[in-house]
């Protein structure tokens, strides 16, 4: 049997396997019980518009939030681990490592829960809420340093070279050209950081919140209660992913482009 028959006799047995797997699962499953569960259209309908002007809104100003903090710690972290001067190596090194290794559920509980009894009087913007993107913004800080510190080293050292021939200081010389040309080469990773980040707002459930700060999972969870079904929870999933699916392909698009320019 020649090769091209056997690969054309093997894609089509694993073609006759997926459609004898879908067809049993379509006849096991019971879709009155799913449609009933899952997509009851009168419980959908009364999510709106709550669903979006509260809790989808409120995902997108959290995620901003956590993501711009993040950012710009997360800038001042890098540029203290490539720094000459060896305490703030030290600090910046022993602050990533730590809060990449730690879940960050364990840090929004810590600083919602813990942080206000072990300092008593603390009382950070923005009540519980507030204190979990706190948490998010430090944690999300330690990933976007290595990944900025990544991108600064990732420039070629020729363009520092230039630059201080023509006497450029080290500060200008870092600002205008090695940070352009490393956020250039970061933008995919940093989207990427943008989707966990959204993904992690969830996680601010556990700092407790009011119904007018609930993000799109807190108010899933609250809807599956009050109605006793878990439609709420596929019309979140809907709302995660018309928010995330344009990320992920503008970073398909970003990491296409980067690899034709170089």
């Amino acid at each position: 049997m020649k090769p091209s028959t056997r690969r054309r006799l093997f894609r089509g047995v694993l073609y006759a396997i997926f459609v004898v797997a879908a067809a049993a699962v379509i006849l096991i499953s019971d879709w009155e019980a799913i449609t009933s569960n899952f997509l009851d259209w009168e419980v959908a309908v009364q999510q709106f518009p709550a669903i979006v002007t509260t809790a989808a809104k409120n995902t997108v100003v959290y995620t901003f939030i956590a993501f711009i903090g993040g950012l710009i710690l997360g800038l001042i972290l890098a540029l203290m681990k490539l720094s000459p001067v060896p305490p703030y190596r030290w600090v910046a090194t022993i602050y990533i490592e730590t809060f990449r290794g730690l879940p960050a559920l364990l840090v929004i509980f810590g600083f919602a829960f813990a942080a206000p009894i072990a300092f008593t009087g603390w009382n950070p913007p923005g009540g519980s809420t507030g204190a979990g993107l706190i948490a998010l913004i430090i944690v999300s800080a330690a990933y976007i340093a290595e990944t900025i510190r990544a991108g600064i080293q990732a420039v070629p050292k020729g363009q520092v070279e230039a630059a201080r021939s023509l006497g450029m200081r080290p500060t200008w010389t870092m600002i205008s050209v090695v940070l352009p040309q490393a956020f250039r080469i970061i933008t995919p990773p940093l989207t990427n950081e943008l989707v966990i980040i959204i993904k992690d707002t969830s996680l601010l459930f556990i700092a407790g919140m009011a119904l007018g700060d609930r993000e799109l999972t807190t108010f899933g969870r609250d809807a599956v209660s009050q109605f006793a079904n878990s439609t709420p929870l596929v019309m979140v999933a809907l709302l995660y992913l018309v928010i995330t699916l344009p990320l992920t392909r503008l970073v398909a698009r970003l990491e296409k482009h980067n690899q034709r320019s170089r």
